[in-house]
């Protein structure tokens, strides 16, 4: 079979007799589907991101479970610096879209398959594996993710996914029915507290959606923080505290794994970078999320200070502009595609680049925090240029009465098309 035929094929039914990679969690979904595949004579891979997941007690466990369950082999794929990078690369660029009542959404779920996609298919070709599946449905926005990053790294892909199988979904279609499959064969099954709703997450940021979260009557106060305080609850008690958030270069000062790790625990002790956000897809139907990113929020908040320091109008304008349609294709699954990389490069080196200061910032209870001071190079905000005491400026009163009258020609044209057009002032 030709490159060209084999390249993208999906496959509706299980590869018998070769080697399938899935990208393991150590949940239940993903241990049964290992287990059943082995048991259907395929030869299954697990590959498991690192991806500093807070709601993972031990990662390095994950790959001997999947051992258990039947996996050949069980790779664990070091993804935290490649994570910490995109991410402060995102932060650079403003790549974030989605925005409901004045918070925004953070892309942390996206950035997390961008880079667990293309690393773990790049591991899977080290063993000669070249059928790559996952644990997203056909409603979701993973499920092109995965395939479009999957396809970028390696031309030869070939995709099976257990929950398009209809097999496999006829036989184990819910979590009751894998759960007995599994303690029929007497392999252990992970007894996970039943929740009103599912989560997912990295060192980024935490997605919780699903069940009762699908119905906007339902408050995001259901929702039990995994980086940090349920700021909403007056029992949880929160001191305020003052940080400073150093740029050099256009980013934040530090290891950027450390840093993230150190944004995310303060910021978490405050609640900070909760939002409960409606969305569309890439399908364009509607979801609903909760979002924790603390350590995100902090970052953006230091950082969009020191760019008004820095930048004019328009070049504020076109960050905003390019940020929200790079935020589009990150979402989309185009993280890596040739315009997104384009927005990137201009971006960082254009908005990014100049950017160094510090931002001394007082959290107190969720997104309730007050800039105290903000210092740095660089800076185009001065204040002796427009002070409303005596000051040396660049210009006089009599320089703006000129520049004033030079408006006349305007404000006439504007008058008159008004009045040409019936709209009374």
């Amino acid at each position: 079979m030709s490159t060209l035929e084999r390249s993208g094929v999906i496959l509706g039914s299980l590869p018998v007799g070769e080697r399938v990679g899935i990208a393991f969690s150590g949940g239940l979904d993903t241990s049964c589907a290992i287990a059943w595949m082995r048991e259907r004579g395929a030869i299954p891979y697990a590959f498991t991101a690192d991806l500093g997941q807070p709601d993972e007690s031990d990662v390095d466990e994950i790959p001997a479970k999947a051992k258990a369950y039947g996996a050949e082999d069980a790779v664990l794929v070091d993804c935290k610096h490649a994570l910490a990078r995109e991410g402060l690369t995102a932060l650079q660029c403003g790549a974030f879209h989605i925005q409901t009542a004045g918070r925004r959404y953070f892309n942390t779920t996206p950035l997390g398959r961008a880079v667990t996609g293309t690393m773990l298919v790049r591991a899977m070709a080290e063993l000669g594996v070249e059928i790559w599946g996952d644990g997203s449905t056909y409603k979701g926005n993973d499920i092109e993710r995965f395939y479009r990053y999957g396809l970028l790294v390696n031309e030869n892909l070939r995709i099976y996914k257990p929950w398009l199988d209809s097999a496999f979904v006829e036989e184990l279609g819910g979590r009751k029915e894998m759960s007995e499959w599994l303690i029929e064969r007497g392999l252990p099954v992970k007894q996970s507290v039943e929740k009103a709703y599912s989560t997912d997450s990295n060192m980024l940021g935490a997605t919780h959606e699903a069940k009762d979260l699908e119905l906007l009557d339902t408050s995001m106060k259901i929702v039990e923080p995994i980086m940090g305080v349920a700021h909403w609850d007056p029992a949880v008690e929160i001191e305020p505290e003052v940080v400073t958030v150093a740029f050099e270069g256009g980013l934040p000062v530090g290891d950027p794994v450390e840093v993230i790790r150190w944004a995310n625990d303060v910021a978490g002790r405050h609640g900070l970078g909760m939002s409960d956000q409606i969305e569309n897809r890439v399908i364009e139907a509607k979801s609903r999320g909760i979002y924790e990113a603390p350590g995100m929020a902090l970052l953006h908040i230091a950082y969009e200070r020191l760019l008004t320091a820095i930048h004019n109008e328009a070049t504020l304008e076109r960050y905003t502009d390019e940020g929200r349609r790079l935020g589009r294709l990150l979402y989309e699954g185009r993280w890596f595609d040739l315009p997104a990389l384009m927005l990137r490069d201009a971006l960082q080196k254009w908005v990014a680049a100049p950017v160094s200061g510090e931002v001394e910032i007082e959290l107190r209870r969720g997104d309730d925090y007050t800039i105290l001071g903000t210092r740095g190079d660089g800076f185009s905000y001065d204040p002796e240029r427009l002070s409303m005491e005596r000051s040396a400026t660049a210009f006089t009163a009599a320089d703006r009465i000129g520049q004033l009258n030079v408006k006349i020609n305007d404000v006439a044209d504007a008058r008159a098309m008004l009045e040409r057009l019936g709209v009374e002032l």
